[in-house]
């Protein structure tokens, strides 16, 4: 089975190959080791946030995101961070379309991980990923970018599968 490091949580199985658990990672996503939680040292906030919008049945929800697009940014993410707020997030975007899963190795808050189709719309959603755990969350299909917000506010939007996220990374 092969499989190609996509950045500080992710790993894409190349093919249709699905991921497995205890897989052991290789390459940048590795890179960086586990952090004593009280001396962790992640990437200061990355600027300018931009706008973003999730369009659920109960209503457009803004936030103002952060862009991780480059290899080293998607790599440490919001890892150290001890806090997010309500209306921020980190928007992931990778070069193609293929299966993801993130982790949460050196992440201290609980988050949603929002897997996004190109088309813009959810495909799936890992709701309140626990804090410091290394278990892949696979995205269940393709998707070109990840939405991480605070633990639980996908659910208080109302957020499923298939509702819309406008951005201008998406058609």
């Amino acid at each position: 089975m092969s499989f190609a490091s996509i950045g500080r949580r992710g790993l894409v199985a190349l093919g249709a190959v699905p991921l497995l658990a205890g897989l052991v990672l290789a390459g940048p996503a590795a890179a960086i080791p586990r952090m004593d939680p009280a001396a962790c040292q992640g990437q200061p906030e990355l600027t300018p946030l931009e706008p973003l919008k999730l369009v659920t049945q109960r209503g457009t929800h803004s936030f103002r995101v952060e862009i991780a697009d480059s290899v080293i940014e998607r790599e440490y993410g919001l890892m150290c961070r001890k806090s997010l707020a309500a209306d921020r997030g980190m928007l992931f975007i990778f070069p193609k379309s293929a299966p993801q899963a993130f982790w949460m190795r050196n992440t201290l808050i609980p988050l949603d991980i929002i897997y996004i189709g190109t088309d813009g719309k959810v495909v799936s959603i890992v709701r309140n990923a626990r804090p410091l755990d290394e278990t892949p969350l696979p995205s269940g299909g393709p998707a070109i970018a990840v939405l991480e917000l605070a633990g639980g506010r996908a659910a208080q939007l109302g957020l499923l599968p298939g509702d819309k996220v406008v951005h201008r990374a998406f058609k």
